[in-house]
C-alpha cells in the first residue's frame, strides 16, 4: 500500500512535538489531508489551516476511536524524553499498542520513529530507563501488525552542521556510542523521511537508521530505500539486527500484546 494519492488522510501521533510539528507540516506541503492527535487542543493553534486537529491521549485507548476513522496511513513521532521507564513503556510503547489496537483490521500504511542505538540494552542510557528495549517492542508490534510500514532510527537531532544535509541510511543498528558520533540529522529531514516513505514502495517493510553528512540533501528518496533489505516477513526484528532480545524472555503482557496484534491481523 502506498499513498500516491494526495488526498488521503495522514494521521501524526506526537503532532505537538519536536518532530511531530514537521511531521505536519511537511505533510500538509506534500498535499495529503492532515489530521494531527493532540492531548490539548489548545496546543494546535499554530498548525496551518487545513489541519484536522482530534483530542486524543495515546495513553487511554477509548480517546483514539475518533482519531482513527477513515485514516489511510499513521506516522509516529512519539517520544517520552525524561519521563525514564514509566514514560518509555505508557507512551513509546503503550502509544503505539494502543493506536494498533484502536485500528483493528484495518489497513493503513505506517512509518514509526524510534531512535539510533535501539538494540543496544547494556549501555547506561538503557539500563536506566529501558527506553530503547520498550522503543524496540513498538518496533515488533508493528512489525507484527502485518501492515506496509516503515520504521526510523533518527541519530541525534540538530547536531548536523550547516553543510551537513545529505541522507544516509544505514542498517544493523551497529553505533552504539551514545553520543552525536553514531550519527546527526536535522529535525526537518527526519519529517522528510517519515512523510517520503509513505508513498515509497521501496520503503515497504524496511528498517533503517537515519543520519546526515556533508553534502546537500538528495532530491529523490527512492534510490535510498530501494537499496535497503527488507525486514524478514514474519520477523518480529529488522534485517541484520542482533538478536539479543529473545521473545521467551519478554514480560508475559508484551507476548500477549503481541498475540492480540497478531489476531486483529487475521480477522
Amino acid at each position: 500500500m502506498t499513498l500516491s494519492d494526495k488526498t488521503k488522510t495522514v494521521l501524526v501521533v506526537g503532532a505537538t512535538g519536536s518532530i511531530g510539528q514537521h511531521v505536519v507540516d511537511v505533510a500538509a506541503e506534500k498535499g495529503y489531508t492532515v489530521r494531527a492527535l493532540v492531548r490539548d487542543p489548545a496546543k494546535a493553534r499554530h498548525f496551518s489551516r487545513g489541519v484536522q486537529v482530534t483530542a486524543g491521549d495515546v495513553t487511554r485507548p477509548e480517546t483514539l476511536t475518533a482519531a482513527v476513522e477513515g485514516i489511510d496511513a499513521v506516522v509516529f513521532t512519539l517520544g517520552s524524553d525524561g519521563q525514564g521507564t514509566v514514560g518509555a513503556k505508557t507512551i513509546d510503547y503503550g502509544g503505539v499498542r494502543n493506536v494498533l489496537m484502536a485500528l483493528g483490521s484495518k489497513q493503513v500504511r505506517i512509518a514509526l520513529m524510534t531512535s539510533i542505538g535501539v538494540t543496544d540494552r547494556a549501555g547506561s542510557y538503557n539500563q536506566s530507563t529501558e527506553s530503547h528495549d520498550w522503543k524496540r517492542r513498538s518496533e515488533r508490534l508493528v512489525r507484527a501488525s502485518g501492515m506496509h510500514y516503515t520504521i526510523v532510527r533518527p541519530g541525534w537531532f540538530d547536531y548536523n552542521g550547516p553543510n551537513e544535509h545529505k541522507l544516509v541510511f544505514l542498517q544493523g543498528d551497529k553505533r552504539h556510542s551514545g553520543t552525536p558520533k553514531d550519527g546527526v540529522i536535522a529535525r526537518r529531514q527526519i519529517a522528510e523521511v517519515l512523510v517520503a516513505s509513505l508513498s515509497s514502495v521501496g520503503a515497504t517493510r524496511k528498517t533503517l537508521e537515519l543520519m546526515a553528512v556533508e553534502g546537500p540533501a538528495q532530491k529523490d528518496m527512492e534510490p535510498l530505500f530501494a537499496a535497503l533489505d527488507a525486514d524478514n516477513e514474519g520477523s518480529l526484528d529488522a534485517a541484520q539486527d542482533i538478536d539479543n532480545q529473545p521473545l521467551e524472555d519478554e514480560p508475559e503482557h508484551v507476548r500477549d500484546d503481541l498475540n492480540s496484534v497478531l489476531e486483529r491481523r487475521s480477522c
